[in-house]
């Protein structure tokens, strides 16, 4: 039997379920995250037992290589290379996953639950993806999905957003997701580096990965921001949903220029609930734009995490941190752990999937923001009505422009009003065909009020 438990009444009155044995634990992964996770387990086995009200005992680690050096010691015998042979035992009733990736990672998930097991996963692409299918064998099974280290290390903004404002109405959530992008970021804006310097060094410090692909082009965060748009707005946000763009463009001209603005260039996610064609509707998109300085996330240095939250009654609030690394992350998770283990000693389930708005996800063309659009040209009279015509054509307000010359060419530094993308884009490629433009070298959004 799963829940081999006897009822035990508290100095209240108040029965409670009490096993009659440890709470049995297996652990999917023992990278850098799961190391750690075996670690607090151990370290802290005692105010676990208090906090939980039972034991909690690692059963089995699952690895797919045994042999492999960790950062935490692991009794040799929980070693495992047959994780679904570990799901599927009949006396485990607690998952934790942190391989990470779709497969074999949802399959797992899946034969935990579908066994009778609560899960506690960080597999922020996973959820992404197809949380969907997750949510609903969880809810089949009548057993929890926890997700806290997911999103932001060690910062708690899942539970905020699903469980403390949910007497609340989130209008938009803003945030630096991912770290690696924010360190590099950081190193172009304080030291004057390029894109490749900066990444190089992040390589060097070990905030980067060998391939940073999944950082610097945007979807890592953008995973991220589809798990918050689903939280805040009760509505089902895909990656796919998600408008990305990477920094691997950003330049070192483009962030001199957002100092000379008195902003800084972040890689944000944000996702807003809006008025849409057909009614209310949901946005969601991750690129850099430049912010002012005095925004709370301006702040925001080298690799830390931070999301800001608009609401209705609660206001503006702001949640951060360390938003990667092994033992931040095994932090969450361990918080995780707790709240499943309880509900299991309680027969109670955390809440689950709450989907029930169903909004239209809106395209990148019908978000409004502010442009930052600098434009090589031919200086010569002219050139700057003919650029700011285009501009009026496709109902694109400017609201500053800045001309710098370079002997028989200049460069004009236009910085719009709110206008969709769909018309920045447009406009765009107008100057592009225009014969005295020699290029648009860079486009950026804008954030906040300058």
């Amino acid at each position: 039997m799963k829940d081999q438990t006897v009822r035990r009444r508290r100095g209240d009155g108040a029965v409670k379920r009490a096993p009659d044995r440890p709470l049995k634990l297996a652990l999917l992964g023992c990278g850098s995250v799961g190391s750690q996770v075996v670690r607090l387990l151990r370290e802290q086995a005692d105010d676990l037992t208090a906090r939980v009200g039972a034991p909690i005992e690692l059963v089995g680690v699952a690895v797919r290589r045994p042999d492999l050096q960790r950062d935490a010691q692991v009794p040799v015998e929980l070693l495992t290379t047959d994780a679904a042979g570990l799901v599927a035992r009949d006396d485990v009733d607690l998952v934790v996953e942190v391989i990470g990736g779709i497969e074999p990672a949802r399959s797992l998930i899946l034969t935990a639950l579908e066994n009778g097991a609560s899960v506690v996963t960080a597999n922020k692409a996973l959820l992404a993806e197809d949380g969907s299918t997750l949510f609903a064998a969880a809810e089949k099974a009548e057993r929890d999905l926890y997700y806290e280290a997911a999103v932001a290390g060690a910062i708690p903004i899942v539970r905020p957003l699903r469980e403390s404002l949910a007497g609340d109405k989130v209008r938009r959530v803003l945030g630096i997701v991912n770290g690696t992008t924010n360190f590099i970021l950081d190193k172009m804006d304080t030291s004057g580096a390029g894109f490749a310097e900066a990444l190089e060094e992040a390589q060097e410090l070990g905030y980067a990965e060998a391939d940073p692909t999944a950082d610097v082009e945007g979807y890592d965060a953008a995973a991220k921001a589809a798990i918050l748009a689903s939280l805040a707005f009760h509505t089902r946000v895909t990656a796919a949903d998600v408008y990305r763009e990477g920094i691997a463009e950003v330049s070192a001209a483009d962030v001199a220029s957002a100092r000379d603005m008195g902003c800084v260039v972040k890689l944000l996610a944000i996702c807003e609930h809006r008025d849409g064609p057909d009614g209310e509707a949901v946005a969601a998109r991750v690129h850099p734009a430049m912010i002012p300085r005095s925004h709370p996330l301006a702040s925001v240095r080298e690799a830390f995490n931070a999301v800001f939250v608009e609401s209705d009654a609660a206001g503006q609030l702001m949640f951060y941190g360390p938003g990667a690394g092994g033992a931040p992350t095994a932090s969450a998770v361990l918080g995780d752990l707790v709240t499943v283990a309880r509900n299991r000693i309680d027969d109670v389930r955390g809440a689950g999937e709450s989907a029930y708005a169903a909004l239209e996800v809106l395209p990148m063309g019908q978000t409004e923001t502010r442009y930052h659009v600098a434009i090589d040209v031919d200086d010569r009279t002219g050139v700057l009505a003919a650029v700011a015509q285009t501009f009026a054509e496709h109902q694109v307000s400017i609201q500053t422009v800045r001309q710098e010359g370079h002997g028989d060419d200049a460069q004009l530094v236009v910085v719009s009003h709110r206008a969709s993308d769909a018309a920045l884009a447009a406009t765009v490629d107008t100057l592009r065909k225009l014969d005295f433009v020699h290029d648009v070298s860079s486009v950026m959004r804008v954030e906040g009020d300058l």
